[in-house]
């Protein structure tokens, strides 16, 4: 992680806890395929889930003023957005659909957290 491209100490612990996120997911699933769009759309619904990314003030400052629902809007978004970079999910509509498939079932797995913090 580059210490140029943070802009507060919060930004950093975001970061670090969403990579950890994927480190987790990595470790504690046997057949976990970061070229399958689905696992991949799981960690990166859960990662942006956890870690802060899509938190009130993260939010506004990226100028989404939504109060309800705004936090699952913001994890699709945001998941849909780093699936797309992979280039195994990267033909239209396919990061969308991925998300889309596992959205619920990933979004309630908060380990290795009690609840999302």
């Amino acid at each position: 992680m580059c210490h140029n491209h943070m802009q507060s100490a919060t930004e950093f612990e975001n970061m670090l806890v969403h990579e950890l996120v994927h480190a987790f997911d990595h470790c504690r699933a046997r057949d976990l395929d970061w070229g399958n769009c689905r696992h991949h759309a799981c960690s990166e619904v859960r990662a942006a889930s956890l870690s802060g990314d899509c938190a009130f003030g993260q939010e506004l400052l990226r100028g989404n003023l939504g109060v309800a629902g705004q936090h699952k809007v913001c994890v699709k978004r945001r998941a849909e957005l780093s699936v797309a970079l992979n280039p195994a999910c990267a033909a239209p509509g396919q990061a969308a659909a991925a998300v889309a498939a596992c959205f619920e079932d990933c979004f309630r797995d908060t380990a290795p957290f009690e609840r999302i913090p």
